[in-house]
Order: C-alpha cells, then sequence, then structure tokens
C-alpha cells in the first residue's frame, strides 16, 4: 500500500490504495498558525482547529503578568499589518525589520517582540517560506511573559509547520509538549488535535498508537453527536486493513457511508464484503451505487456484470452490458460483445443472444467464438448457419475444444439430413475421452435412423 502523509501544500488530498486496487480516500490534517489577540491573521488550512461550541473553557490558572503593548508600537504593528493584509510582503517584512532594529530589540518588551515575530511568522507562512516561519514561531514562544494562549497556540502551529515540512518526529516531539501543557490546564486539547498526533504517529510507523489517537478524536465527535470529519475514518479505516481486521474496516465503511455518498466507499464496501466471503452483500452494494449512476468506468460495469453472473442473475449481466455498450460505455469489444452474447444465452434471450454473438465472431480473428455461435444457431434449430458456423470455426483455428465443435457440426448436419457429413463430425469427436460417449450414442442414433428410413423405403 502507497503511504499515508501528510501534504506539504495547504490542502492536497492523498489517496491511499487498498490491496484490492480500490482506492482509500484520505487527506492531510493541517491547521494554520493562529496569531495573537493583537495582530490576528488567522489564516485556516483545513479541518484542524475545533471549536466545541457547546463547552465551556475551564479558567486557566495563570501567574503571569503581560507586559502592555505600546501605542507607538501597536500603529506600527498595524501598518505592516495592513500590508500584510493587502498581499505587499516586501513592505511589511521592511515595516517590521525597522521597527526592529530601529527601536532595537532592548527597547521592545517581551510581548511587543512576541507580535513582531508572530508577524514576520505569519507572513513567510502566507509565502510558503516555512523554515524561516519556524525561525519566527520559535523566538515567539523564547519570550518570556508571553500569554498562555498565545505560547499554547503558537507551539501548536509549531507542531503543523513542522508537518507541513514532513518533519514528523519533531512535529509529533512538539504537540506532546502541548499536549502537556493543555493537561496541566486541565483544557480539553481538542479531536482535531488528537487527529493530528494520529497522522503523527502514522508518518512515523507506530500504527498502535496511530489507531489509538484517530479512535480518540471519532469518539471525540461521535459523543457530541458529530459527524467525524471524512479523512479521519479514512486513517482509521487504512489502519484497521494494515492489521487485516477485515470485519472491522467493513463496519467503518458502512458508518462512512450513512454520511459521505462516494463512489470510492461503495466500491471498497463491495470489495471488503468479498474478502468475507458475503458474495450477495458484495453485489447488492455494487447495484446500488450502479442504480445512483456512479459506476461509469467499463472495467467498473463489467465487474457489475460479472457479479450478476456469480449470483446466477444473468439477465441483470445483460442488460448492465447491453446499455454500456449501446451508451459507449463499455467499448463494442470482440471479448465484450462475447460477455454480453453469453449473459443473454444464459438468460434463455437466444435471439438477443445471436446478434451480438455475430458480432463478436465478426471482429475475432480466432476460431473460438465462431465455435460458440454455432452452439448458439443450433440451440435455436438454426442448422445451416450452425454448420456454416463451425466450418469457419475449424477454419480459423485455436479451439479450446474441437471435440465438442464436432459433435455440435455433426448434430447439424445430421437435422440438415447430411449423413455422410454428420458421421465424420462425429468420428472426429470420437477420437477424444470427453466426447467419446455422447459421440457414440449419435453414431448408434444415426445408424437407428438410417435403418429406420431404409425400412420405409422397402415397406413402400
Amino acid at each position: 500500500m502507497s503511504d499515508y502523509h501528510v501534504s506539504t501544500k495547504v490542502v492536497r488530498p492523498v489517496l491511499v490504495k487498498l490491496a484490492c486496487s480500490l482506492s482509500l480516500g484520505v487527506a492531510a490534517v493541517l491547521a494554520t498558525p493562529v496569531a495573537s489577540n493583537l495582530v490576528a491573521p488567522a489564516l485556516q488550512m483545513d479541518g484542524v482547529n475545533v471549536v466545541h461550541a457547546a463547552e465551556k473553557e475551564k479558567p486557566r490558572r495563570s501567574t503571569r503578568r503581560t507586559p502592555a503593548i505600546r501605542a507607538k508600537i501597536f500603529e506600527k504593528l498595524n501598518e505592516a499589518q495592513v500590508a500584510a493584509d493587502e498581499k505587499r510582503y516586501s513592505e511589511a517584512i521592511k515595516l517590521l525589520d525597522a521597527l526592529r532594529d530601529k527601536e532595537g530589540r532592548g527597547s521592545l518588551n517581551s510581548y511587543e517582540l512576541a507580535n513582531l515575530y508572530n508577524m514576520y511568522a505569519f507572513i513567510y507562512f502566507t509565502q510558503e517560506k516555512y523554515e524561516q516561519a519556524l525561525t519566527a514561531y520559535r523566538n515567539v514562544v523564547k519570550q518570556p511573559d508571553i500569554p498562555e494562549a498565545m505560547e499554547l497556540n503558537t507551539k501548536y502551529t509549531i507542531a503543523q509547520l513542522y508537518f507541513v515540512k514532513e518533519d514528523y518526529k519533531n512535529g509529533v516531539k512538539v504537540l506532546l509538549e502541548w499536549f502537556k501543557a493543555k493537561e496541566e490546564l486541565q483544557e480539553d486539547p481538542g479531536a482535531g488535535a488528537y487527529a493530528l498526533l494520529a497522522q503523527g504517529y502514522y508518518q512515523l510507523k507506530d500504527l498502535n498508537r496511530a489507531l489509538k489517537y484517530i479512535e480518540v478524536a471519532i469518539n471525540d465527535y461521535q459523543s457530541r453527536g458529530k459527524v467525524p470529519k471524512e479523512q479521519w475514518w479514512g486513517l482509521q479505516r487504512y489502519l484497521y486493513y494494515e492489521k487485516n481486521n477485515i470485519n472491522k474496516v467493513v463496519d467503518i465503511l458502512e458508518e462512512t457511508l450513512k454520511h459521505y455518498q462516494k463512489k470510492a466507499y461503495w466500491l471498497q464496501l463491495s470489495a471488503m464484503y468479498n474478502e468475507q466471503k458475503r458474495e450477495m452483500a458484495a453485489t447488492a452494494t455494487m447495484e446500488a451505487a450502479y442504480e445512483q449512476g456512479l459506476l461509469e468506468k467499463d472495467k467498473e460495469l463489467i465487474n457489475m456484470a460479472y457479479l450478476f453472473l456469480s449470483q446466477e442473475v444473468p439477465y441483470k449481466a445483460a442488460k448492465v452490458l447491453d446499455k454500456g455498450i449501446k451508451s459507449g460505455a463499455i467499448p463494442a469489444t470482440s471479448k465484450n460483445l462475447e460477455l454480453l452474447g453469453n449473459s443473454w444465452r444464459q438468460s434463455q434471450e437466444v435471439k438477443r443472444a445471436i446478434p451480438v454473438m455475430e458480432k463478436a465472431a465478426a471482429k475475432s480473428d480466432k476460431g473460438e467464438l465462431w465455435s460458440r455461435l454455432g452452439s448458439i444457431y443450433l440451440d435455436n434449430d438454426e442448422f445451416e448457419k450452425a454448420a456454416k458456423a463451425i466450418e469457419n470455426a475449424f477454419k480459423k483455428g485455436n479451439l479450446k475444444r474441437p471435440d465438442t465443435a464436432n459433435l455440435v457440426l455433426g448434430m447439424a448436419r445430421f437435422n440438415l439430413q447430411n449423413y455422410e457429413g454428420a458421421r465424420k463430425a462425429f468420428k472426429q469427436a470420437l477420437k477424444d475421452e470427453r466426447s467419446k460417449g455422447y459421440a457414440s450414442q449419435w453414431i448408434k442414433f444415426m445408424d437407428r435412423e438410417l435403418a429406420r428410413q431404409a425400412a420405409l423405403k422397402d415397406d413402400i
């Protein structure tokens, strides 16, 4: 299976394939840097910052005394903020450099410096200069006596940036420090943070811890009556598949489909039912996807037909194939036409099978399809066509069962009263042990019939 990984882009879904060639859809769970309450450049990446609206935060027990931001410093920071918001990043950096160098690092208090570096980090992050952004955020948390909220948010952002840079070891390390701080403050980290930690452990190939924390995230949402994020179920499903726990994978897919109706999940569920040897459920699941118009590719439609055939409902298989070929979704190749013809034949729809098999045979350079066409003609009492089809089959060659073809040829010629030709065909069939008994019976039957006809002539 391919690796489940966090993208280096802001949002870039990543697919993980099952061994059964069905993709398990998963996406990177990232958050964005959260700036201080002064600058507030609140970028938002996909799906991490979780707010529990129904939950009241417990008051923080802090003894920190944060210094105030002076008005002149605020004005200069705000000027840089405006330039950044208008995407004038070079100008914003120059304004920050001037503030830092003109005022001097020694003249700015810790909170002012924290906001200064926070603004640097925001600008660098926006430009995807992640190493510079990381350096700036590290400078934020180095400052003493900054608000705990700012310190915690920044540490969380640092962990996320490590993930963006695919430095999962450091990302997990910083994230665990953040979790510890949250625990000391008796604050709920939130489901999104557990999901991020699960991804980090996955990337470090610690699948047991990855599973543990993604389930914490999922259970947290479900306990609140919320629907877990699609990518969380994707990671959980993948991890159980890696453990070869197919029953759990099925449970997760069934739950996922209640909320996220996607073709990939129908296909995966059908494949997993097959793994459980639940063929009827596998067919029913694929049929549900088909009825919703989700199956569009020729391989998907052909697979649907094969599933119907395996459940001995050839008429449904024929309808799927017929519709697909007529619409152009399924190429009208010799092989596909043959499958359609055989499906009609198994459905006792011989008249529908014949023209399809004629087209299939005409497209083939081998004799096998002509042999099968001959059998269908024989079933429909079209003896002359049957004989010609078998003769054509022998001309093209490559027959899997020439003995069977000779039996069909013999029966067709017999009904055309070409008894010598029939005898010749039956004698050829006698050479194969698989058809010897049946061919012998036909020769005896033909001899009795010829004797009967001769007796009738003598009586006249």
